[in-house]
């Protein structure tokens, strides 16, 4: 069974910087599309980046080229570098397998002003 164990986030102050980790396990981990969402307080949960097998990046607008994401294949890991953060990036982050129902566990991200 695919498990998707998250490290990384806490508390850092406007403009400082996280980087976020998702390992996982197995085979569907290693040949989809992983993704970084992200749910703030009364928001909706919104996609931060993916990056495809190959190493295809995509990234939402909110992520201003302050983000980036990034995997190791021989690690079973991916990585979600965050930059100049902003307290408007506060949030609950998550790993996703694209087009699976697979999240991590969720990772506690605070931007303090």
């Amino acid at each position: 069974q695919v498990q998707l164990v998250q490290s990384g986030g806490g508390l850092v102050q406007a403009g400082g910087s996280l980087r976020l980790s998702c390992a996982g396990s197995g085979s569907t981990f290693r040949l989809n599309t992983i993704g970084w969402y992200r749910q703030a307080p009364g928001k909706q949960r919104e996609l931060v980046a993916s990056i495809s097998i190959t190493g295809l990046r995509t990234y939402a607008d909110s992520s201003g080229g302050r983000f980036t994401i990034s995997r190791d294949n021989a690690k079973n890991t991916v990585s979600l570098q965050m930059n100049s953060l902003k307290p408007e990036d506060t949030a609950v982050y998550y790993c996703r397998v694209e087009g699976f129902s697979l999240w991590g566990q969720g990772t506690q991200v605070t931007v303090s002003s």
